[in-house]
């Protein structure tokens, strides 16, 4: 008894060292919006780290900063009227040795970088702004510059940081923050384990200029990730499951699965599509989205089924789906930036055990399921769905398909 008292006091007293809080106008921060604040703030994080631990708190006030670099027992803080605004020149994010679209590679900081902080935590009510409008213009002036050319532009050609970027941490938080107009994915998460993003705000704008490759939530190579309470409207995929591509992607060790996602009571507004699996992406398991409503006119479920890379999409459930969308599942190939660098591989994906049920939408087509020639897709499941839609038609290739009181504008649906 007497030495779990005094486990217990000693527990006690590392959480209150790592409660401490950190504001960072104690530190010479300033609320102009105009002053650079990233090594004021910086500074702040490292102290913290070194004291044992801490929270970096933002008042009231918009702070302008480039990336920071939170360390081991650091967490942030936003409190009401708090922004926290991001540099639109891409010399305050350092280029670093990082990770994306699915590829190990150096690549430029986010705005928030967490690398192995355990039990890291972002809480509101205050805002992340990506401040992402100059990024956004470039690339758009880079794109059509390389269409007169008749060249192919990339996403990564036009330098640009994400806003969140959380790496190999476990048990992390995302808790009513406001995360808006990245300049390039929202929220990254990378070898992640049990991370929970609860009552968040995450936006960036289709016009007047749109906000390109802005994902809402990206979970690469995590398992027990749950996104609830949440609203997302992006340009680009709201949430997307990723984890390599590549020919070979499956072989290396810093690709890998993602599992045990759940996506629940939340509202997705104007996206390129609600949940998405792919385009990088080798294994998904254990995948579900419930009790959510959409209002946009982008796909539910999407498969992005890539030509040059081996993928697995197995056990995926969305139920309990109401509101406007564009369609209820797309699958097709997905070809972007293809390339085999030259292997003899002949990559093909499987699609296995895929249950949507209880839907009841207005929809501008119920949708289509067209894989790759060597794709194997069975055991998909639609059950008691209720769709109005000018378009009635459902283009599928695939014969395990079961449809039990499926009903398109009032009429049992048949397979085209």
């Amino acid at each position: 008894m007497k030495r779990l008292f005094l486990l217990v006091c000693l527990m006690a007293v590392v959480f209150a060292a790592q409660s401490k809080d950190y504001v960072i106008t104690d530190f010479g921060a300033r609320a102009d919006s105009t002053t650079m604040n990233t090594s004021a703030i910086q500074k702040v994080i490292d102290l913290a780290h070194t004291s044992g631990g801490g929270t970096i708190v933002i008042p009231k006030g918009t702070y302008l900063s480039g990336a920071l670099f939170f360390k081991p027992h650091t967490k942030l803080r936003l409190e009401e009227g708090a922004e926290l605004l991001g540099s639109d020149n891409i010399s305050d994010y350092p280029l670093i040795p990082s990770r994306m679209e699915g590829r190990k590679l150096d690549y430029y900081a986010a705005l928030i970088n967490a690398y192995r902080v355990d039990s890291f935590s972002i809480n509101g009510p205050g805002k992340i702004n990506g401040n992402g409008l100059r990024y956004w213009k470039q690339f758009w002036a880079y794109r059509d510059s390389m269409k007169r050319m008749k060249q192919e532009a990339t996403n990564l050609d036009v330098h640009r940081p994400r806003l969140v970027f959380i790496w190999g941490c476990k048990n992390v938080l995302l808790c009513n923050v406001k995360m808006c107009n990245a300049g390039f994915w929202t929220t990254h998460l990378y070898q992640c384990k049990n991370v929970l993003i609860d009552h968040c705000d995450i936006r960036s704008p289709y016009k007047p200029v749109p906000a390109p490759s802005t994902d809402g939530v990206d979970i690469d190579v995590c398992k027990g990730v749950t996104i609830r309470y949440c609203y997302i409207a992006v340009n680009d995929d709201a949430v997307c499951v990723k984890g390599g591509k590549g020919p070979t992607a499956h072989k290396l060790p810093e690709n890998g699965i993602v599992e045990n996602v759940l996506i629940e009571h939340c509202t997705f507004g104007p996206s390129h599509s609600t949940l998405t699996l792919g385009s990088e992406c080798i294994h998904a398991k254990n995948i579900t989205m419930r009790n959510c409503k959409v209002d946009n006119t982008c796909p539910v479920l999407k498969f992005k089924m890539r030509p040059d890379t081996y993928q697995l999409y197995e056990n995926v459930t969305v139920e309990n789906i109401t509101g406007m969308c564009g369609s209820i599942i797309n699958m097709a190939p997905w070809t972007q930036f293809f390339n085999l660098n030259g292997s003899k591989e002949k990559p093909c994906g499987k699609v296995r055990n895929i249950t949507i049920s209880n839907v009841k939408v207005k929809s501008l087509t119920f949708g289509e399921m067209q894989g790759n020639p060597n794709d194997s897709v069975s055991e998909i499941v639609f059950k008691d769905i209720n769709v109005t839609t000018p378009k009635a038609s459902f283009k599928n290739k695939y014969s395990d398909v079961k449809m039990e009181n499926v009903l398109v504008n009032g009429t049992p649906l048949q397979n085209q």
